[in-house]
């Protein structure tokens, strides 16, 4: 059984999808295992430098000020980036599952919605927080501004809108609310199998 979580960005995905690890559901990150293809996959590197021009690698890593700042002044260039790297991680994905021995797995996306993942996954957790928790949480453990944090925030669906289409929301402000969360509905999932 695949269970999608997902959530905006600073909603905390990364600290529920530990306390599913915790309770021994074994956790998909999907944005980290894009970030290893980008780096790694020689085809990705040769279709990313194709796109965005010989400066997209320095000393053979993405350039990511390089190119978030391209995308930033130019949407499309997300689309195209995102159609090259999100064939290659769901096909690693789909290796990746067949080695779980779990009666579930996670799949971490922050943008499952907008990529239409949720379609793959048999039940979808969202993670929400208030705007002011998110931006509060970025600027503490990023290197940015408000101005970036909202503008990432407005590019992404509302929670709104991702809540509507979720099977479970977990809401992630203090801690031990968020981990009683995370077992009641381990315990339901548990009980779809």
């Amino acid at each position: 059984m695949i269970v999608g979580l997902t959530g905006g960005i600073g909603s905390g995905k990364t600290t529920v999808a530990k306390e599913f690890e915790k309770l021994g559901i074994p956790v998909y990150i999907a944005d980290e295992e894009a970030k290893r293809l980008m780096n790694d996959s020689p085809v990705i590197k040769r279709e990313l430098t194709h796109l965005f021009g010989k400066d997209a690698y320095t000393d053979g890593e993405l350039n990511r000020p390089f190119i978030a700042n391209i995308i930033f002044n130019d949407k499309s260039f997300l689309e195209k980036m995102n159609a090259i790297v999100h064939p290659r991680v769901a096909k690693h994905f789909n290796k990746w599952i067949f080695k779980q021995n779990a009666p579930y797995v996670i799949k971490e996306v922050a943008i499952l919605f907008e990529n239409g993942g949720n379609k793959a996954c048999d039940y979808v957790i969202t993670v929400v927080a208030p705007k002011a928790v998110r931006i509060k949480r970025l600027l503490h453990r990023d290197d940015t501004t408000k101005k970036k944090i909202e503008a990432i925030i407005k590019n992404q669906w509302t929670d709104d809108e991702k809540t509507k289409l979720s099977n479970y929301v977990i809401n992630n402000v203090k801690l031990e609310d968020t981990q009683a969360q995370v077992l009641q509905i381990h315990h339901q999932l548990l009980k779809k199998i």
